[in-house]
Parts: C-alpha cells; structure tokens; sequence
C-alpha cells in the first residue's frame, strides 16, 4: 500500500472492506505518550512494505485534538515531494527539542500570577515555529483526509475543521497552521487565537477559538460527527455500509493520566473558590477535570457503540492510566 501511496492521495477504502481511522487525545508534552507508539508502529509498517511507508499511507482519517492536532498535521501535512512532512520517528524528538520553549518553566510564584493576570505562556514561539514548519499549506492539501476540533467562544460552539468539509466549504479550508494554533489554545495556558479565512464569493469569514479539548480531547467522536461517518465519500450505491461499524478499523491514541495517582481531595476543594479551581500548585482543577472526563465519556461511548454492533474487536484504545507527579502534567517539560 506504501508503495501506490508514493507521490499522491490514497484513494478512499469507503469503495472496498474498511474504513481505517486513527484517532489521537490532546494532552500538551503528553503528545510524546502516542508518539512513542506512532513510532513503533510506523516501524513494524516500514518492516512489512520498505522504508518509504508512513502512517498517513495506512489511514483513511487522523483524528486529533490539541497536542493530537498537532500530530495530525506532522504526518499528514505534504513536503515538497507529496510525502509526509515528518515521520512518526520525527515526533518525540521534536517534541524534546521545542517543548521547554513553548511551555517555558519559571518559579512558582512567577507561574501563578501569570496564570491569575492572563495566559500562562503567551503562545509566541508556538505560533512561530508553527507559521514557519507550515507555511502556506491549507487543510485541503494534507495526505489523507483529517479531522481536527476546536471551539469558537464568539459562537460558544464547536468548530470541527475537516477535509470533507473543506472540500465542500472555502471557508473551512484554513491554513494548517491556524488550525494547530486554535486547537492547541487551551483556557489557562494559552490565548485564543483569531483569524480570518474567505469563501468562494470572496466574504470573510472570522474564527475565535480555542482548544479543542472543550468539545472534544478524545477526537474518535468528532469523525462520526462529521457527516455521520462519512469523512470519507460514500458509495451511492451501497448508502448502507457507511452506516455498518464493522467496516471500519479504529485506533483511538490516549496521553495518558493519573488514575492510580489521586489527584485532588474534595475535603480541600470543599473550600475552593473561583481562583482555586482554575489554578492550584501549579495545575488547573477545572481544565483538567473536563479533559478527562470528555476522554473518558467519549471512549465509553465508541465502546459501547462497537460491542453493541458486535464489532469489539474493531475498535482498539490504547491508554496509560499510571501517571504520577510531572510526567502526568499538560506542561512541565523540563
């Protein structure tokens, strides 16, 4: 498969058996978590068909929020041969590299004025590094189709930039640095991001988002959400199998958490107020508590769905719940 993927778009498998969609959680310097297994896998795909294969050869939608938006672009975004822009071996030690930089470590007090006065981090040299990796190129152009949430706080609802629909609507096919920008803006840790794209009549068309995390850290939902399944075109004339589970092959890439851990005490947040909630030693209670519940709700859900279609054996999650101290943080990345 590598090899016909070599230089051009794979054609969609809706036409044949599977559907294959790989789906990867937000969770800042987490992102190394299913970078590590990204690598691996890429390696055993490069064993079996040489070593020009990548994970957007294999993959019919990536799904990422966040830190997985990220990624998402990393392997799906076109060099100037029509390849991948960086391999799955690239991730973790570009995260190494940037990481303290984007999530610049000062001294507690230092942390938590920034974090009472405004952002956290500012975001300047995230948005640098990601205008110049990026440059110019659209949601459009990517490998294979993508899926990548995020939330609009002028709208209070979910933006969902997709492939499918930036093929339908000029206004969704953003530039892939802004897309990563946005989904990556989480509350507390860094500003909104704005910007501005234009339809096929010429209007503007204005963002105001934020990280996708809100609406979805577990992206695995959000290709259903759009269009029923359908991310990937349908044959018109078996409209049924869009809507059979058992055609589709999903890998849902968590960043880890700190279940064994215990993480907050209600006897001490019984006595919390607003400040409390948004920022305590050196974490945000209230960020972190919708983060991962939305992953967990959302894998229940994907759970459910596949046992219930008798399709289990469809649907894979990989997730490292024995976290402890700075390895389980958004941001600590020293």
């Amino acid at each position: 498969m590598a090899e016909q993927a070599l230089g051009k778009k794979i054609q969609s498998s809706s036409y044949g058996e599977r559907i294959t969609v790989l789906s990867i959680d937000g969770g800042g310097v987490r992102g190394i978590i299913p970078g590590t297994i990204l690598r691996f896998l890429e390696s055993k795909l490069q064993e079996l068909d040489g070593e020009e294969a990548r994970i957007a050869d294999y993959f019919d939608v990536i799904a990422g929020t966040s830190t997985g938006g990220l990624i998402t672009t990393m392997l799906t975004a076109p060099n100037e041969h029509k390849r991948s822009l960086f391999t799955a071996q690239d991730i973790v030690p570009f995260y190494l590299k940037h990481c303290p930089r984007i999530f610049p470590q000062s001294n507690a007090t230092v942390q938590r004025m920034n974090a009472l006065m405004g952002p956290k981090y500012k975001g300047k040299y995230l948005k640098k590094l990601l205008r110049k990796i990026l440059g110019a190129r659209r949601l459009h152009e990517t490998l294979t189709r993508v899926v990548i949430p995020s939330f609009d706080i002028n709208l209070l609802q979910p933006t969902v930039f997709s492939s499918f629909e930036a093929e339908m609507d000029a206004s969704k096919d953003a530039l892939l640095s802004d897309i990563c920008i946005s989904t990556s803006s989480a509350p507390i840790y860094f500003p909104p991001h704005y910007f501005t794209t234009r339809d096929s009549e010429g209007n503007h068309r204005e963002f105001h988002l934020i990280d996708g995390g809100v609406a979805a850290n577990n992206p695995v939902c959000t290709v259903g959400y759009e269009a029923n399944w359908n991310c990937v075109p349908r044959d018109p004339d078996v409209p049924e199998q869009a809507l059979h589970y058992g055609k589709y092959l999903v890998i849902s890439l968590g960043t880890g958490t700190s279940k064994i851990e215990k993480k907050y005490n209600a006897k001490e947040a019984a006595n919390w107020g607003l400040l409390n909630w948004l920022y305590s030693e050196g974490n945000s209670p209230l960020v972190d508590a919708f983060t991962f519940a939305s992953s967990d709700m959302i894998d229940l859900h994907m759970s459910l769905i596949f046992r219930s279609t008798g399709c289990e054996q469809n649907y894979l999650r990989i997730q490292d719940d024995t976290l402890s101290g700075d390895v389980a943080s958004t941001d600590k990345s020293h």
